[in-house]
């Protein structure tokens, strides 16, 4: 049997002394609405969070070769990452691949995502209103909406998504 190391026993102490002890050990320190406000950035299926500014996919499409093709290829048709766009229908099989056609219930996801996580080797750098305009052209390769539409928080929501109502919510049943 092998002896726990010192280092990590004086640290299990500390932590129990601690915790313990009715004063805090000064760890941290207070964060501030504005930095909290900086990393409060998800978007609600019903647009809740969405920022202010607009797209069209016009505009999208210039972005999304210079920022998304090399990833996600040509027209979202997928590259060394996933498939954006097309899809079979998903009642084709567990294995059919899942595109924002296919399987996304919310447009609205669309944005946040690309916010947060996206292009995957600079996230967060794209400004609002390219995220509208590379929203507006992913919708458009997926057939849901038409060129001229302009995406903002007002429009961006009322996107219906083909697969919307493809998910079932279940609640886990209550004992009193």
């Amino acid at each position: 049997m092998r002896r726990a190391q010192p280092i990590f026993v004086l640290v299990a102490v500390f932590f129990v002394w601690t915790g313990s002890n009715a004063q805090s050990p000064n760890l941290g320190m207070p964060i501030e609405e504005q930095d909290i406000a900086a990393w409060d950035i998800d978007i609600l299926p019903d647009g809740t969070g969405l920022p202010s500014g607009q797209g069209t996919a016009e505009q999208g499409e210039i972005i999304y070769a210079q920022k998304c093709a090399v990833c996600h290829g040509v027209n979202g048709e997928g590259g060394i990452s996933p498939a954006l766009a097309g899809g079979e229908p998903l009642s084709n099989g567990i294995d059919t691949g899942k595109t924002i056609g296919n399987f996304w219930p919310y447009a609205t996801t669309i944005f946040d995502y690309t916010r947060r996580a996206m292009p995957w080797f600079a996230p967060r750098t794209l400004t609002d209103d390219e995220v509208y305009a590379l929203t507006a052209y992913l919708l458009v390769l997926n057939n849901i909406i038409d060129n001229e539409h302009v995406m903002n928080a007002g429009t961006l929501p009322a996107v219906q998504m083909p697969n919307r109502d493809g998910f079932i919510v279940r609640f886990p049943e209550r004992t009193p």
